[in-house]
């Protein structure tokens, strides 16, 4: 048994030693160089795409089966003269022995200068998608088989036991200077990775693979050039079709047109995982940052093989909105003093391929903290979707500047004013009548984006604990509004100003070529002047407004809907004062002119309260008439009809003023009423500009001349009367007294 033991042993080594012989005789005095030709066709018959060996082919059988290629490219066989894919060397070798267990050993895998070329033709055919496809052929690919022709089996036997994945196992992967360019001829844009490197650890299943990849991504519409740096530890369970990326980091700088010549530095780490079995991916320990963003959160989806549902949630650190804008060529736009200093957000995230919501959002931006909910249902529809709640918010930090155009309107308007003020302040209510404005008060600026509002699909709910607006400090204000097939609807806004309170509700239809609009208007008991010091004049006077107006207008510019404007408002104005206007002390002019006497004094003060100002109007195409102003002060009655041009803000009144004379605890003697005075209606005309409010009013001395004759024939009336007594008929004596009238 021995001897026997000792000849089988030289019986294993010798069959040994042959093998290596023929091994070495094989790879040394076979040259696979001599077959590049039967390759080519092996190649071009089984795989369907052309094979150019332009280099040497270098290879090894035993105990590793490896392969050296050189100068070597791939063409489909739709276009063999115009390679897809072309690479400088490419080296490997596989041990033969585990190859019989279904098990792939690699020693180190190197890929030098590997080109890949990728082209969408005009017609949106891919040269990809001809890989592995035979060419066409001239045959009728209906006709059928001739007689005697077998057929190809179409019904395979299935194996007796399910697929099972070799086991891959790679001493490291290098990829040097790799390119992989596509271009699409239809949309003439370009996509390119240049100077790819690719590094590994020891590739194995189910163990951690260490892998650092670097590239410069470059696109031509816009011009963008990336460099990028991926790093990470790669695990995969093929059994489990379970992949991992721990410790992923993926970082770079981006510079390029759409940049203005900045650059962003960017990262993105966390922890990758997806399970095809299970169906999910999550990002965990997401950390995200460009430039001055720094941004924390995690990402769970599930159904991959449905319909993908993502969740997760997303917080980012506050930072300068302005500056970080600015840092990545995307300036700001010019907005009001402290706006868009800061911003800072964290929410929960939800999204599916059509939709994305984030809920229980908490957003701070400047000083405004805001609440709620942001979603869009369905990007095809662009359906969004409000639910907010901030503490407060100004909104004029965020209105864009008023353009030059309208700058200078407003310049020479204001010149206008303030000139006829001047005059009238002057002139004490002695000079002429002020002119009536020629100057348009608003801006032709396009207001809205009609084509993007006829797309809209909104439905928010708003509400504010303090909101400003043109100045305007509105308390607890809510906005409930929605926007469909080119219709925009205010269900209500409404609010707290100033111990009052407003409610405003209206459509506008954005479909036609020229908007048109309708509002309905509520306001109760909120002090006018705040109105009128809003839009940075001095207020001509002060009271608690009750106002209600159904108002239509058509246009895009504040000009436009001005000169359309038509509707009916009704007004009233409690617990007022006209501001720098003494209509007492005018009328007692008139009244010392009558009596013949001059007033002793001086003016005992500059305004005139009033109790009541109510009236209504009707608005035609800008023009504001109101033929029924009435007015309540101490010792006068006002009664007024005339019209406000709202297109150069402008009016043009006839008062009649009812007079009780001086009702002062120390009254002007040249200003005490004669009781033939009392309930006579004094005329006055005021017409100019709006803001000039009782300064622009006058005496009417012409009207005045017609009262002063009325006046001086009723008296001769009563003289009459007292003359004649009884002596003549009453026709007589009126007879008489029409002679004096006239």
């Amino acid at each position: 048994m021995k001897a026997f033991g000792k000849i089988l042993g030289l019986f294993i080594l010798g069959l040994l030693l042959i093998i290596v012989a023929l091994g070495f005789a094989l790879t040394h005095l076979f040259d696979p160089n001599d077959y590049k030709d039967e390759i080519r066709k092996l190649v071009r018959d089984r795989a369907h795409v052309e094979l150019t060996l332009n280099g040497d082919i270098g290879w090894s059988l035993f105990p590793w089966l490896g392969l050296e290629l050189h100068d070597a490219s791939v063409a489909t066989l739709t276009e063999p003269t115009k390679p897809f894919a072309d690479l400088q060397m490419l080296g490997l070798s596989v041990r033969v022995l585990p190859l019989l267990r279904k098990e792939v050993q690699m020693s180190d895998v190197r890929v030098e200068g590997l080109n890949l070329m990728l082209t969408r033709d005009e017609n949106g055919h891919g040269n990809w998608e001809d890989i592995g496809k035979a060419p066409a052929t001239a045959a009728n690919p209906a006709q059928p088989p001739a007689a005697g022709e077998s057929r190809p089996e179409t019904n395979a036997a299935a194996p007796d036991r399910a697929w099972q994945p070799l086991k891959l196992d790679i001493d490291s992967l290098t990829v040097n200077n790799a390119r992989v360019e596509f271009n699409d001829i239809q949309k003439a844009r370009q996509f390119t990775a240049e100077s790819i490197q690719l590094s590994t650890g020891p590739v194995h299943n189910a163990t951690d693979i260490p892998v650092k990849l670097t590239a410069f991504l470059s696109t031509n519409q816009p011009v963008i050039r990336t460099k990028t740096e991926l790093t990470g530890k790669l695990r995969f369970d093929r059994a489990l079709k379970r992949y991992q990326l721990d410790d992923m980091r993926f970082s770079g700088e981006a510079a390029g047109d759409p940049l203005q010549g900045k650059t962003v530095t960017f990262s993105a780490q966390g922890q990758l995982l997806a399970d095809m079995s299970a169906n999910v991916a999550e990002w965990t320990n997401l950390k995200l940052s460009a430039n001055q963003l720094r941004a924390l959160g995690e990402l769970h989806v599930r159904d991959l093989d449905k319909t993908p549902q993502l969740s997760g949630g997303l917080s980012i650190a506050s930072f300068n909105l302005r500056e970080f804008l600015d840092s990545i060529g995307q300036p700001a736009p010019t907005l009001g003093d402290g706006s868009l200093n800061k911003f800072e957000m964290v929410t929960r995230l939800a999204a599916t391929p059509t939709s994305v919501s984030m809920d229980d959002l908490t957003l701070k931006l400047d000083d405004s903290t805001i609440t709620g909910r942001v979603a869009v249902e369905d990007f095809a529809k662009q359906s969004l979707r409000l639910q907010l709640k901030a503490d407060t918010f100004n909104a004029d930090r965020y209105r864009p500047p008023q353009d030059e155009k309208a700058k200078a309107a407003g310049a020479a308007r204001k010149s206008e004013v303030q000139s006829g003020e001047a005059e009238a302040l002057a002139a004490s209510g002695t000079s002429p009548l002020p002119n009536q404005p020629t100057q348009v008060a608003w801006s032709d600026a396009r207001l809205l984006p009609l084509e993007r509002m006829r797309k809209l699909d909104v439905d928010a709910d708003l509400s504010f604990g303090k909101l400003t607006v043109e100045k305007l400090p509105i308390q607890n204000a809510a906005l409930k509004t929605s926007a469909l097939d080119g219709v925009v609807r205010v269900d209500s806004l409404r609010g707290d100003l100033y111990n009052g309170n407003f409610e405003v509700k209206g459509n506008l239809d954005v479909r036609p070529e020229v908007p048109l609009a309708s509002v309905q208007t509520h306001i109760v008991k909120v002090p006018v002047e705040h109105f009128i010091q809003s839009q940075g004049t001095t207020p001509p006077l002060r009271g608690l407004l009750n106002l209600n107006s159904d108002v239509t207008a058509k246009g895009n510019s504040e000009k436009a809907l001005v000169e359309s404007l038509n509707g009916t408002a009704s007004f009233a104005l409690n617990d007022g004062v006209l501001v720098n206007a003494n209509l007492e002390q005018q009328l007692c002019r008139g009244i010392s002119v009558l009596n013949r006497k001059t007033l002793s004094g001086e003016p005992r003060g500059k305004d005139t309260p009033f109790q009541q100002l109510n009236g209504n109007l009707v608005f035609r195409n800008g023009v504001a008439s109101n033929p029924d102003l009435k007015v309540r002060t101490p010792g006068l009655t006002v009664n007024g009809d005339g019209d406000i041009d709202l297109r150069v803000m402008g009016m043009n009144y006839r008062v009649g003023v009812i007079i009780e004379g001086d009702k002062s605890d120390m009254p002007d003697p040249a200003c005490e009423v004669n009781p033939r005075f009392v309930g006579v209606e004094w005329p006055i005309l005021c017409r100019g500009p709006l803001e000039l409010g009782a300064k622009a009013c006058r005496l009417d001395n012409e009207g005045l001349g017609k009262v002063a004759a009325k006046m001086a024939g009723d008296r001769i009336g009563d003289k009459i009367d007292d003359k004649l007594g009884d002596k003549v008929s009453p026709e007589l004596k009126d007879a008489i007294k029409g002679l004096f009238k006239r």
